[in-house]
Parts: C-alpha cells; structure tokens; sequence
C-alpha cells in the first residue's frame, strides 16, 4: 500500500513540476528521488512497516510475492532513470508530465501486482495502458510515433474489449469479482471468460498471435520510451498473468494448460525466426522481447515454485540487460546493425558492457539470463508434462544466440569509422555497475529469491 499510494502522489507531483520549475535538472531529480522514497517505503513494507493503511475490501492484497516483484520493478525503473532520463527530455518540451506518466504506470503495476478482484485487475491494466498510449506517440513531429500511438490504441482498446467481456462472464458464472472462487467454475460461460481473459492478457504481455502490434508500436515510439515498455511494463503483464491464472483459473490447470503450452511455442518460434531476418536493432529488440515473452509464459504454464521464483528472477535479468542496451542504443543516431560497426574501437568499455547485456538475454551461463532461463525449463520439466516445450524452447534459444551475436560481430569484428558517441563517466559507470549485477544475479540467484521466503 506505500508504494501505491506514493506513485500516485509522485504522478500528480510531476504535472505540477515542469510549471512550478524552470530547471529540467531540477524535475529529473525529484523524479529520481521520490522514486528511491517508493523503492524503500516498499522495501520496509516487506519487513511489515506500513505507513497508510487503508481498507480495500479485500481487493488487494500485498502479499511477499507482490511486494518484492514491485521491489524489483521500482529498483529496474530507477536505473532506467539514472541512464535514460536525460533522454526523455530530447523527446518533447513536456518533460514532467513524461515523468507524471511514467509514474502513473507504476501505479498501475503495484495494482496488477496484488489484486484479489477482477475489478482492480482491470483498472490496474488501464492505468498502465492509458499512459502508455501518450507516451508512445509522444514525439509529435514524427509520422512513425503518431501511427505507432494511433495502432496501440485502437488494438489496446480492443484487447480491453474482450477482457471487460471475460470478467463479464467469469462474474455470470460466478456472482463475484473476487479471484477465489468455488461455484461456477465448470459452466460454459466460466470457460469462455477464462479464453477471453487469455486472449487480452497475451495481447498485453505480447504473445503470439496477439503479437502483431509490437513490433511497430517498439519501433515507432521513441526509443527512451520503447525501454520502459519493453521491460517494466511487460513483466508487469506477466504478474497479472501467473496471479489471474494461479487464483481464478487454478483450479482449472488441466483445462487450459495444452492451450498456454501452444502460445508459448508459438510465440518463441515467430519471435526468433523473425528476429533474424530484422536490419535494424530496435526492430530487432522488439522481436526479441516477443521470444522473450515466451520463455516468461512458461511460468504460467508450469504454475509452480520454480516458475514463480523464475519468473521473478526472469523479471530482473530481462528489464536490467534490455535497458542497459537500450541506453547504449539512444546515444546512436544510426539504429541499424551497421551502426555497431567498430563500436569496440571508438568505445570499448560500452562494448563490453553491452555484450554482457547481449549474453544474459541470450541465456549465456554466468549471466542472470542463463539461470532464468534455467528455472522456467526447470519449472515445465517439473510438471511431466510436454518435454517437447522444453526441446523445442533450448532449439529456440540456440536460433537467439544468431541474432544477438550479430551486434556482438558488427561491434568487434566488422569495419567502420564507429559513431561517435560523447557519454558521461557516470553514464559509464552506471552501465558497468548493471552488468556487475547481471553476473552476480548469474552467480548467485538467491539474492533474489531469498527474499521470497524470509
């Protein structure tokens, strides 16, 4: 409850700022520490310090799982911040109201990470979606930005359709709101309310074949912002995802499992494949946060520790390593794979830091991507089910390692005068300090998971 009710207050802040305030510096600072007041107020909330209590009813809950997924969202934020907020402000001269926005967003995670009816589940979703939608078509003299905008909300819309319909029929089934159910379930229209609410949240997390608006949504928007989306917004969607299936929809696991188990193949293969054949990085990221999807969908496949614990430590890895890529990126001007060429020379240290970056989402060992990597094929071998999804994911990682190698190549090994790229010391140890992170989570995942559990 701090940290909801903090956002919100942040959010409602940072309108003010840019009117209040004529120094940008000024408004990225309060940014930055009113989110380390979030990022502490939800740590101590894990050691039972509350500061605003109040009654929900019953329809949120912060519970350990909550709490520390939002714990890592908010740290993944502040780092997107501490690299890429400079950034923000080249998009447009709203630069608070940026600010307010993407607060506005955390608002709606720490909702969707902890609801208990399908009522705040659905206002959790739309907190994060509405903002987004401005966010994306933010940079206003750019025709891609305004049809990226224009595509994400027209399909956001729909998708919010058939959510608000499968809550309509989940509570004709079963006269309630509330995720913990025990008559109805086995009726028709209860069924049909569970394949509704599927389909919406795999257009949210994009999973294939509810795919089909990512790639050009990614590459339309602004890339400052094309991080944050790709990331602490994703992940956002899967938290929803494992506790709407693990609450609602428990029960029925045999049921819809075959179902998750196809989206999740099928999502790997059309985000690998097509992520070869893609020329520019950007577009070539957006592909690669739809293969990603897929390894994460295996957590709501499985539905057990391992895939809890792993989608939590997946959640960590993913968001640090495409951020950090995408700082690197917004400081290049040609976003193509030729872009890269002889980076290594002109800047070897963002080199390094980005092939560490490019190994852990390629599932490299010694690198937080390699072992969550591990946890969800862990988590689908425990069920004894489908052994062909795991065959099938390993083969998909393999075609991974092609596309994001390649960036690792134009950078060492392909020749080029390399851009030039003017970045700060702090910029440059900021980057060093996440890929020290990178590895030490590869090493050591229990300073994540620990936590789960004390």
């Amino acid at each position: 409850m701090n940290a909801l009710l903090l956002t919100a207050v942040l959010g409602v802040i940072m309108m003010f700022s840019s009117i209040l305030l004529t120094s940008k510096a000024s408004v990225r600072n309060i940014a930055i520490f009113g989110l380390i007041i979030v990022l502490v107020s939800n740590v101590l909330e894990m050691s039972g310090t509350v500061f605003f209590r109040i009654d929900t009813k019953g329809m949120i809950a912060f519970d350990r799982f909550a709490l520390l997924f939002n714990s890592i969202v908010f740290a993944s934020t502040l780092i997107y911040f501490l690299l890429s907020a400079r950034d923000i402000e080249k998009v447009g001269i709203h630069y608070g109201e940026y600010f307010a926005l993407i607060f506005f967003v955390l608002c709606g995670v720490t909702i969707s990470s902890s609801f208990r009816s399908l009522l705040m589940l659905f206002l959790g979703i739309e907190i994060i979606s509405i903002p987004l939608y401005i966010l994306t078509g933010s940079d206003k003299r750019n025709l891609k930005s305004n049809e990226a905008s224009l595509k994400y909300f027209l399909l956001g819309a729909f998708s919010t359709g058939l959510m608000l319909m499968g809550i309509a029929l989940v509570y004709g089934a079963t006269g309630t709101f509330y995720t913990v159910v025990t008559n109805g379930t086995n009726s028709a229209l209860f069924i049909a309310g569970m394949l509704l609410l599927m389909f919406s949240m795999a257009f949210k997390v994009s999973a294939a074949p509810f795919h089909f608006w990512t790639p050009d949504v990614y590459d339309g928007a602004p890339a400052v912002f094309t991080s944050f989306m790709a990331t602490i917004v994703k992940v956002a969607g899967f938290i929803a995802f494992i506790r709407l299936f693990n609450d609602e929809f428990g029960t029925m696991q045999p049921t819809w499992q075959l179902l998750i188990a196809l989206i999740t193949a099928i999502t790997l293969f059309i985000g690998n494949i097509t992520a070869v054949f893609q020329q520019s990085v950007k577009r070539m990221l957006a592909y690669s946060s739809i293969s990603q999807a897929g390894f994460m969908m295996m957590a709501i496949y499985a539905m057990n520790s391992d895939a809890k614990e792993g989608l939590l430590l997946y959640s960590a890895a993913y968001c640090l390593a495409t951020i950090g890529i995408f700082a690197v990126l917004i400081k290049l001007k040609d976003y193509s794979f030729d872009g890269f060429n002889a980076f290594a020379r002109q800047q070897p240290l963002l080199a390094a830091v980005v092939t560490i970056f490019l190994l852990s989402l390629a599932g490299i060992p010694l690198t937080a991507g390699f072992l969550s990597k591990f946890y969800m094929l862990k988590a689908i071998l425990e069920t004894g089910k489908y052994l062909w999804l795991v065959i099938f994911a390993v083969m998909m990682a393999v075609v991974s390692v092609y596309y994001y190698f390649r960036v690792i190549q134009a950078m060492y090994f392909k020749e080029g005068n390399g851009q030039i790229v003017e970045v700060s010391i702090a910029f440059k140890w900021t980057l060093v300090a996440l890929a020290g992170i990178i590895i030490l989570l590869g090493i050591f995942p229990n300073l994540i998971i620990y936590w789960l559990y004390f």
